[in-house]
């Protein structure tokens, strides 16, 4: 959520820890004692985020990222399953996963979705799963009860405490909390009215903790004070850069306007329309799905002096070449045959085909004595069940195939009239077996659109960090899992691609405390294209050439016919 900039100077001055009373013991963590948010604070420690959440179980991993799978940026909003993904990040929430328990609690806390898939508010659930997060420790929680404070979600509001857990969550490792109030602290004067006070070294330590952590809002913020007030152009462009491929829309932006302006940067870059291209078509998809990473952003769109490698001009290659790359799964043992394509009538499913886990849409369940509102497979369900017969009667059902306005079979073959009534459940249209199958098997970033296959070289190719790279290509990149950063720094994005006789990149370099040594990289075999053997280049006066004589074409189609 944006914070809202509305800080009285005169609050500010008052601000006061929330006392607990000494005979309470059940005073909620949304009503805990906290220390005054203090603006000049002479120091902070930079503590990282994954070093803080609690291990996530893999099962419940699994379920989180079928959440985010089917609310996925790439689909249209009426057909992101909001409900589905409540129920998924629920499970995951009750064995402790961090992720899915922020996830759900941002849902609930204003509700989300757009029909069918609608999830109301409830701002009290909200609260709750954020103050167990608490309990766990978990930094985010923190953060998000302070953004709950502010704009009164199922607490009172707040600005005051609002600005006390956010610097609480900051000092826990929070890399949202430390951009947010790093740029706030970043000034050389205090305007409490406007939001940002005078405490620069602070707020860059903040700024730079953030952006050790990969967090894309700090890249921005750190790379926009080296640009403006610092006048560090060399350091900026670095910073944005690796702000675009943790995922920062304001970095990919910002640079697109670096090098469409020709802005000088004391020898830094001209005009450059190709990199101003690329840049915007990043930005684009950024704004699209904040979810995205360009891990390998390099491999198409390396910053000066190095030269712009071909690119066929669509968006998608550009895209997906900067992704992170991912081994193919094996593939999963063939599906067994469907029994439904041997039955006959209503009950027929042709061979190769199975319902789905979830029908297409949502339909309420009908009557026995009513007609199909929607053609597709439904299945007859009792509407009580008093004993085991009726449980059996259920179980012996199979999906039917009615067309819309057919009538439901009302035939009711082995009951009773005392028996109830009975209903018929929409299943959905058959998809195909080898898809449902192969969704399966599907790695779940790729699935999202995060990352995409590679192949890994056999035997493996492995380098250690404080070598020169000795062939172009993708490189993943990990420290040993007793190594006390490995929680931080062994994450999917950690790649980068690195041309062939040129240092890895160097973890000290973003603030890690990682020495190069420490880091063994696995290459991937993905190289630029080649053509005649040769390795290709566009250069920028050819693209403008193109660009003029393109200009040209369409000019003179657009011109009148002389008679």
């Amino acid at each position: 959520m944006t914070r809202l900039l509305f800080i009285l100077f005169a609050s500010l001055l008052t601000l006061t820890a929330c006392p607990m009373n000494a005979k309470t013991t059940d005073v909620l963590p949304r009503n805990m004692a906290l220390k005054t948010f203090d603006p000049h604070r002479p120091s902070f420690e930079c503590k990282h985020e994954a070093s803080a959440v609690p291990p996530i179980d893999p099962e419940a991993e699994a379920w989180f990222q079928e959440g985010m799978r089917v609310t996925s940026r790439d689909l249209w909003p009426n057909q992101r399953d909001y409900p589905k993904a409540v129920e998924l990040w629920a499970k995951a929430a009750e064995r402790k996963h961090w992720k899915a328990m922020m996830n759900l609690a941002g849902v609930l806390s204003e509700g989300d979705g757009t029909a069918p898939y609608v999830v109301p508010p409830d701002t009290e659930r909200a609260v709750k799963i954020v103050e167990e997060a608490m309990g766990l420790g978990i930094p985010a929680a923190f953060d998000t009860m302070g953004t709950f404070h502010q704009h009164a979600l199922g607490v009172n509001g707040d600005i005051s405490r609002a600005y006390a857990f956010w610097e609480l969550a900051a000092d826990k490792g929070s890399p949202r909390a430390q951009a947010f109030l790093g740029e706030k602290l970043n000034a050389t004067y205090d305007n409490p009215q406007e939001g940002f006070w005078g405490n620069r070294k602070i707020g860059l330590q903040m700024l730079e903790c953030s952006f050790a952590q990969g967090h894309g809002k700090g890249a921005f913020e750190l790379g926009s004070y080296l640009r403006f007030s610092e006048k560090n152009y060399s350091r900026a462009l670095v910073v944005l850069h690796e702000g675009v491929k943790m995922g920062s829309q304001e970095s990919a932006r910002s640079l697109g306007s670096i090098f469409g302006s020709g802005e000088l940067m004391e020898g830094g870059p001209a005009a450059d329309p190709a990199r101003e291209e690329r840049y915007r078509l990043l930005s684009d998809a950024l704004y699209r799905n904040p979810e995205l990473r360009f891990p390998n952003l390099d491999k198409v769109l390396p910053l000066p002096p190095a030269r712009l490698p071909m690119w066929d001009g669509k968006r998608e290659t550009l895209l997906n070449a900067a992704k992170a790359v991912e081994p193919v799964p094996p593939p999963l043992p063939k599906p067994a045959p469907n029994p439904a394509s041997q039955r006959t009538g209503r009950a027929h499913i042709p061979e190769g085909f199975t319902l789905p886990e979830q029908a297409q849409v949502e339909v309420p369940a009908q009557y026995e004595t009513t007609a199909a509102p929607v053609g597709g497979y439904w299945i007859a369900r009792l509407m009580r069940h008093a004993d085991e017969r009726h449980i059996a009667w259920d179980e012996a059902q199979v999906p039917m195939h009615y067309k819309k306005n057919e009538l439901f079979d009302r035939s009711r073959t082995g009951l009773r009239p005392e028996d109830g009534r009975i209903q018929f459940h929409y299943l959905g249209d058959p998809v195909a077996a080898k898809a449902q199958h192969d969704l399966l098997n599907e790695h779940p970033l790729v699935a999202r659109g995060l990352a995409r296959y590679g192949d890994v070289p056999e035997p493996p190719m492995l380098c250690k960090g404080n070598a020169t790279c000795p062939q172009t290509g993708v490189w993943s990149a990990r420290v040993p899992d007793d190594h006390p950063m490995a929680a931080l720094f062994n994450q999917w994005h950690r790649q980068a691609y690195v041309m062939k006789g040129q240092p890895f990149p160097d973890p000290k370099a973003q603030h890690l405390d990682i020495t190069a040594r420490a880091v063994t990289w696995q290459w991937w075999n993905q190289t630029n294209e080649m053509r005649g053997g040769v390795l290709e280049y566009i250069r920028v006066d050819e693209l403008m050439a193109s660009r003029l004589l393109q200009q040209a074409a369409n000019a003179a189609e657009d011109k009148p016919a002389q008679t």
